[in-house]
């Protein structure tokens, strides 16, 4: 027994030197001991670390090439088991295959072949030395034939699992396995998940390449059919074109035809009658012969010679005097005539090959290319047809615009061009245009029609109804056209200590109506524009305004005064010259106070703080506050609910002030009447306050819950005048507890 451990130490000892990397074979041979026992070397079952393909722990590149998934490295370690399972099983297997070769062996041999089976045994030894030093793959087999074939049918049937790592060499999903040992180990590989995204959106970019060439290919289709149609149409043309010049041409030939035949017929006639007219001769003379033969043969048959020398002489000498013509008056030629085809051949020639161009196509207005009194237009012709040049008409469109224009009458442009400026319009005005080709053969149809729009003329600000205040301002301005325009943009220009700055600072566009509220820096002065914007463009810049965020500004209203109460010209100071009845019958707007004689001023729509003074004189009675926008008109300021005042009257004792709201005041006593007061209107503590500006003194307090805005509100109950001061900062003694 010691002889057998000390050979298996010693293989043991030879794994441990080879680093574990042989497979040595299942042996031939063993050794034959007493008692019929045979012993196979340790190498046979391996040691458990050759087993270890997959270690119970992975590293971390190893957890992330198998996807960061726990479970995946679980199903993993199973496999692993089950290979030594398999292993050590086909191992038992080869034993027991072995023992049985033995026993056949024993049965034939002697205990005295004890030499051959050490021989064997340094065989087997030396097998194992040569594999160790063989280079192999760790997972192409383990210690026998038996073991590395069922390692391959395993391997086989992983490879055709499905990969969750994804070759970016190769380009196809492989297993984590591979990539730590397989033929992938050197491969950059990367997450399926990722690997897959990625081909999407490769896929994603090839779709809208395909989309921009089926758009394309589907324009080209179009442009094909336009084409075709163009062709069908230009040869109707021409064939036209042809068939009006054949038929110009066969009536010329025609009238020349007429004209020969008729000129030849005059020739024939004339001919005929000259000859005529010497047969008539001849016939003549012939009977003139016959006659004088006649009385030549009596006359011979006469005896009485005095008679016969008488007649014979006399009509002798008359027949030889006549003289007869015997040529022809006319020859029976008729003159050669030449056919004068020159203006048969200026007709032929005249056939133009190049057809009458085809209709243009007029682009749709470009934004922001217009100006006010500006337009241009740009037309396309989508066929190879030989151009001259174009005409282009145009007119207005429900123009309501006073104008010395005609509406709705057209202008002819003649341009070179497929382009035109048209100077000369109307701002934020509609006009048609069309456009048709012109060239030797004739003019185009003409094209559809568009619509293109001026520009906008600039808008007015309107001054005396601008209200800010430390923080915002309500601008308010007045289209300069009677079309509608699409918005309205406000340009703001930070004024610098040093002077004024025609620079942007902030500019507000899509402004849907003719206000806006913007929003401020305290202490500061502003340049405001407005410009008016439709599709056609910009208009030009408003006159500028001047704003300041010192304090709150307002202006008065004119439509809520009394007929009786005047605004001098500075826009902030009231008079009363005479008190006459209130309910007197001067015309009043349908605002005005008509009791009261009072006047509200513009609507505060900011929130937080705002302070004003007003100048009153000490014999003048009046009253002053803020009401809402529905106070009554027909009322007193103070009386009712929605108005709160402070009213100054003169009694023979003394000088009286309340603080009016609903018809109710305070029992508060002034001793030192107010020339300058100061009324501070705090919409987030819910209060109006008054005080003595010249002393600093508060007067009295309102508390009230302000539901909506207010106007502040002034009224004379004696002849005399009210001067409102804005624009003044808070000043810090009119904070209250």
């Amino acid at each position: 027994m010691s002889s057998r451990s000390g050979s298996r130490r010693e293989h043991e000892t030879s794994d441990r030197s080879t680093g574990h990397s042989a497979s040595p074979a299942v042996p031939e041979s063993s050794e034959i001991e007493a008692g019929g026992l045979i012993f196979y070397h340790m190498d046979l079952y391996g040691s458990k670390e050759r087993f270890d393909i997959f270690p119970e722990e992975l590293s971390e590149k190893e957890f992330e090439l198998l996807g960061g998934h726990p479970e995946m490295v679980e199903s993993r370690r199973p496999f692993a088991h089950t290979e030594k399972e398999r292993s050590q099983g086909s191992v038992y297997n080869a034993s027991k295959s072995s023992s049985s070769v033995k026993d056949q062996s024993r049965s034939t041999k002697q205990w005295g072949l004890h030499g051959e089976a050490s021989q064997d045994e340094d065989e087997s030894k030396a097998r194992a030395k040569d594999d160790a030093e063989s280079p192999i793959r760790s997972g192409e087999g383990l210690s026998s034939s038996g073991i590395s074939d069922e390692w391959n049918s395993q391997a086989v049937s992983e490879e055709e699992e499905s990969g969750n790592v994804f070759c970016s060499t190769c380009k196809i999903p492989i297993r984590a396995f591979d990539k730590l040992f397989g033929e992938h180990k050197d491969h950059e590989v990367t997450k399926l998940p990722n690997a897959m995204e990625s081909e999407k959106e490769e896929i994603h970019k090839n779709m809208c390449k395909l989309e921009e060439q089926i758009a394309q290919m589907e324009n080209f289709a179009s442009h094909l059919e336009e084409i075709f149609i163009t062709v069908e149409e230009n040869f109707g043309r021409q064939e036209e074109n042809f068939e009006v010049h054949y038929n110009n041409a066969v009536q010329v030939l025609a009238q020349k035809y007429e004209e020969q035949l008729e000129a030849l017929g005059e020739e024939k006639r004339q001919k005929l009658e000259a000859l005529y007219g010497q047969l008539v001769s001849c016939g003549e003379h012939l009977d003139t012969c016959k006659e004088l033969t006649d009385t030549t043969q009596e006359l011979y048959l006469e005896n009485d010679k005095a008679n016969f020398m008488k007649v014979k002489n006399f009509n002798w000498q008359k027949f030889l005097k006549k003289e007869v013509d015997l040529e022809l008056s006319t020859v029976p030629d008729f003159e050669e005539r030449v056919i004068d085809f020159s203006e048969v051949e200026q007709l032929m020639n005249s056939i133009n090959i190049i057809p009458a161009p085809c209709a243009p196509v007029i682009n749709p207005q470009a934004p922001n290319v217009a100006t006010g009194t500006s337009l241009r237009v740009c037309w396309s012709l989508f066929s190879d047809d030989t151009v001259e040049c174009y005409q282009l008409c145009y007119k207005t469109v429900n123009s309501e615009r006073h104008s010395d224009e005609q509406p709705g009458k057209e202008h002819t442009l003649k341009v070179k061009e497929t382009y035109c400026t048209i100077t000369n319009l109307l701002p934020n005005t509609q006009y048609e245009f069309w456009v048709s080709a012109l060239n030797a053969s004739g003019i185009s149809p003409p094209s559809e029609r568009a619509v293109y729009v001026t520009a906008p003329s600039p808008p007015t600000i309107k001054s005396k109804k601008i209200r800010s205040c430390e923080n915002a301002a309500l601008v308010c301005w007045e289209s300069g056209d009677i079309n509608p325009v699409d918005s309205y943009t406000v340009e703001l220009s930070k004024l610098a200590d040093e002077g004024n700055s025609d620079t942007i600072t902030e500019s507000i566009v899509g402004i849907p109506n003719c206000e806006v509220l913007i929003h401020l820096q305290p202490t500061q002065s502003y340049h405001i524009c407005v410009r008016a914007l439709n599709l056609g463009g910009s208009s030009e810049r408003s006159d500028p305004v001047l704003i300041h965020t010192t304090g709150t500004y307002f202006c008065l209203n004119e439509d809520t005064a009394h007929p009786l109460l005047a605004i001098l010209d500075d826009g902030f100071t009231i008079a009363c010259d005479e008190l006459e009845n209130p309910e007197c019958d001067l015309p009043v707007y349908d605002n005005s106070f008509t009791r009261c004689i009072g006047i509200l001023g513009s609507l505060i729509p900011f929130p937080g703080k705002h302070y004003w003074e007003v100048e009153v004189e000490e014999d003048t009675e009046y009253r002053i506050g803020v009401a809402f926008e529905n106070t009554p008109r027909h009322g007193y300021l103070g009386a009712n609910n929605s108005s709160w005042c402070m009213r100054h009257i003169i009694t023979p004792s003394r000088h009286k002030y309340e603080f009016l709201h609903s018809g109710m005041t305070p029992d508060i006593r002034i001793t030192l009447p107010p020339r300058r007061i100061g009324i501070l209107l705090d919409y987030e503590n819910c209060r109006l306050s008054f005080f003595n500006a010249d002393i600093a003194q508060h007067l009295y307090t309102f508390n009230s819950h302000f539901q909506h805005y207010v106007h502040p509100c002034f009224a004379l109950e004696t002849p005399g005048i009210l001067r409102i001061l804005t624009g003044t900062a808070v000043p810090p003694w009119t904070a209250l507890p």
